[in-house]
């Protein structure tokens, strides 16, 4: 239902432009300039022409044959100097880049636009912490929402957005202490509604709950918007010392629970390793537990320190595990050319 929401759309704009324009290319007269449709398949780049009538194709990524290598860097997308060095230090570029957001941040158009020249998409984890998933359900963000749905339509290049993840833990401010799976669900289909309302088919859609581990009662399907509503399902979950490192006992509760009602693609949108003597082996359990899951498509790094140092370059010995393991061509692509 989600692919027909997206086919439905570009095909009202084709049949729209073609009218208003009797036939001419939106970029003019020049027979070499591609058209916006050419334009909006995906791996071409209409970064220069970002008012295309048919909206970007974002299908060819939703289960690529390559893994995604992703990564959330200090200050990415706005500024990429941070993925640059983290390039250098793992030898590959991350074709994903995670960032955070406030509910109320404007869209950083310029930012995903950086990256995408770079090869990557960006992932955002809107946060909706001045606000309540009620009050957006019943509307009063809608002038926000509507501005942001516009301004992702009119940078017209695929941005993954997961919203209000780890909804399944009581420390999140849209947490099981302050919402409830019903006011979740209206939210997020609410959100959802009204990007398609404006046109912006470009949008991925990352459902995102914190691995059950430690929250065994909370139960995820109530949880669900629904197959329509979601492109992936992204997992939030971290190696610790105190746990068992298998990639199994890490992943698969939450993994096998999901899989009872929705067969959609998952990858880790937020995971890595605590620094330790056992780092090592947990990024080898990381590496090949993705590669071994034929509906897990990726992963990203959350390289950052932050209640702990998950940054990479804290332990150097792990650092060159996890460099040879990125080496395998099976992870990462180029985006543009999916």
């Amino acid at each position: 239902m989600q692919f027909l929401t997206r086919t439905r759309t570009a095909l009202t704009a084709v049949l729209l432009t073609g009218l208003a324009l009797s036939g001419c290319s939106v970029l003019g007269s020049d027979a070499n300039s591609p058209s916006a449709a050419g334009q909006a398949k995906a791996g071409a780049d209409p970064s220069s022409s970002t008012d295309s009538d048919v909206p970007y194709d974002v299908v060819p990524l939703l289960k690529p044959a390559k893994r995604y290598y992703g990564a959330a860097v200090e200050g990415a997308p706005t500024s990429m100097k941070g993925v640059d060095a983290y390039t250098r230090m793992t030898g590959k570029q991350p074709n994903l880049i995670e960032y955070y957001a406030g509910w109320g941040d404007g869209f950083d158009a310029s930012g995903v636009r950086k990256a995408w020249k770079e090869g990557a998409m960006t992932l955002m984890s809107w946060e909706p912490s001045d606000t309540t998933l009620a009050d957006i359900a019943a509307g009063r963000s809608d002038a926000y929402l509507k501005k942001y749905a516009t301004a992702v339509r009119k940078l017209n290049l695929p941005v993954v957005i997961d919203f209000a993840d780890e909804f399944n833990g009581h420390w999140e401010k849209w947490g099981t202490k302050y919402a409830t799976a019903e006011e979740y669900v209206a939210a997020w289909r609410h959100i959802h509604d009204t990007f398609i309302d404006a046109g912006a088919s470009n949008v991925i859609w990352a459902w995102s709950p914190n691995i059950i581990n430690p929250v065994k009662s909370v139960k995820l399907k109530p949880y669900y918007p629904g197959d329509a509503y979601v492109d992936w399902v992204g997992l939030v979950g971290y190696w610790t010392i105190d746990q068992d490192g298998a990639f199994d006992s890490v992943f698969g509760p939450t993994r096998d629970e999901i899989r009872t009602f929705t067969k959609k693609p998952m990858i880790l949108v937020e995971t890595a390793a605590m620094a330790g003597a056992r780092r090592r082996a947990d990024i080898r359990n990381l590496f090949e537990g993705v590669e071994a899951d034929g509906n897990m498509i990726g992963f990203i790094w959350f390289n950052h320190r932050k209640r702990a140092d998950w940054r990479l370059e804290a332990s150097p010995l792990a650092l060159q595990e996890f460099k040879r393991l990125a080496a395998d061509d099976r992870f990462g692509f180029d985006v543009r050319k999916p």
